[in-house]
């Protein structure tokens, strides 16, 4: 079916979620979609508005459970479909997903998928659990398609009942997609002139963490392995980019270490790219994800990777090829692998070269949102004229 007039929704909980979709944006307006986004109020939502002609809609969306500040964004989004009456609406994250799901299905909108970024749930226990778990439900209920970004968490959410499985896809191989040609693209130039520029020795070896500083992360095991590694290899250093956050906050001797000898924390960064160039090693411990992207995006650098056994982080790195696993929560283990790569340049090079291949396979940019146009062609078809019953 042809998208040319037909009106998309994005629904996202934050706006710094919008960097997931901006070439799928772009796309969506080539294809002659008429393209609205909500999301709560933030730089990257005004930013959007101004690059690029879509309509965009602030509705605050507190990432924290709360029934009445929920109902009122529900009823706000409900307003804004009713009125723009889209025959798409593609909800993104948890609190984003849920509510847009429900809105979507109150305004009767034909086709409503809910984005399945990561399943929180994973890492909690007891009725925190239990109401996480039941919220997914409903979000995948009131949703006509599910769409997962990866194959474990696909796994996952069938398994635990979360979504029947013919109505969850995974598109391609996952995630969303790399911009292998113009963004994510090694130069040796460049990396010695980042490497110069930000303070680094061609006999150091760099790792990097990207993303947000919270323990679900890893980020406490992190510190605690990279602390243990420099004792005994002096020319190791660890550079963490990403904003402290409140919510599931690190403790103060995590805090602590952020200035410990050889840890430079630059905060949140608009431009992840130099930070690359830069490093030798990219570390992603953690404990949940959808699909994460970091991993992804250092393989196109040319970068070895070390992430953990969860969900999502197992779909993101070829073992043994592009990088290593470990357990979750394991400091000795990451300590290991750590230093496996901090005195192997060789291993670094294989995997980082192997990195590059793999991603250019399996996860280019321009891949991913033909899928995704290709995706919501299928489903205005399969969903045309009909509605689905009450969640």
């Amino acid at each position: 079916m042809t998208l040319v007039g037909k009106r998309l929704v994005h629904v996202f909980t934050v706006s710094d979620s919008l960097i997931f979709v901006r070439d799928q944006l772009r796309a969506s307006l080539a294809a002659g979609m008429q393209v609205s986004v909500v999301s709560s109020e933030g730089p990257l939502l005004r930013k959007l508005a101004r690059e690029l002609p879509v309509e965009v809609f602030a509705v605050e969306m507190p990432r924290r459970l709360g029934p009445m500040d929920d109902l009122a964004a529900a009823q706000a989004i409900f307003r804004i479909i009713s009125k723009l009456q889209p025959h798409i609406v593609h909800a993104h994250t948890p609190k984003g997903g849920l509510l847009g799901s429900l809105a979507a299905h109150a305004a009767r909108v034909p086709v409503r998928i809910y984005q399945m970024r990561g399943l929180p749930h994973v890492t909690q226990q007891g009725a925190m659990r239990a109401l996480l778990m039941t919220t997914e439900r409903i979000a995948c209920r009131a949703a006509t398609h599910v769409l997962c970004e990866g194959y474990s968490l696909r796994n996952v959410a069938v398994t635990e009942g979360l979504v029947a499985g013919p109505k969850a896809t995974v598109l391609l191989h996952g995630s969303n997609g790399v911009d292998c040609q113009m963004r994510f693209v090694p130069n040796r130039e460049t990396r010695t002139r980042e490497r110069l520029a930000q303070g680094f020795s061609p006999e150091e070896v760099v790792f990097l963490f990207v993303g947000r500083l919270v323990r679900d992360k890893g980020v406490g095991e992190l510190l605690h392995s990279f602390v243990s590694l420099r004792k005994g290899h002096p020319l190791v250093r660890l550079v963490i980019v990403g904003p402290l956050e409140e919510r599931d906050a690190l403790g103060p001797h995590e805090k602590a270490l952020l200035t410990a000898q050889g840890v430079e924390h630059v905060g949140y960064q608009s431009d992840v790219v130099r930070f690359y160039s830069a490093a030798d090693v990219v570390v992603l411990p953690s404990h949940r994800e959808g699909f994460p992207n970091v991993p992804l995006e250092a393989a196109a650098m040319g970068l070895p990777v070390i992430t953990t056994n969860a969900v999502g982080c197992v779909d993101a790195v070829d073992p043994g090829v592009t990088g290593f696993q470990v357990p979750v929560n394991n400091v000795a283990a990451l300590t290991t692998t750590m230093r496996a790569y901090a005195t192997d340049p060789a291993l670094r090079d294989r995997h980082g070269l192997a990195g590059r291949a793999w991603v250019e396979r399996n996860f280019e940019m321009n891949a991913m949102t033909t899928a995704v146009l290709g995706f919501y062609s299928r489903a205005l078809e399969e969903n045309e004229g009909t509605v689905d019953a009450d969640p």
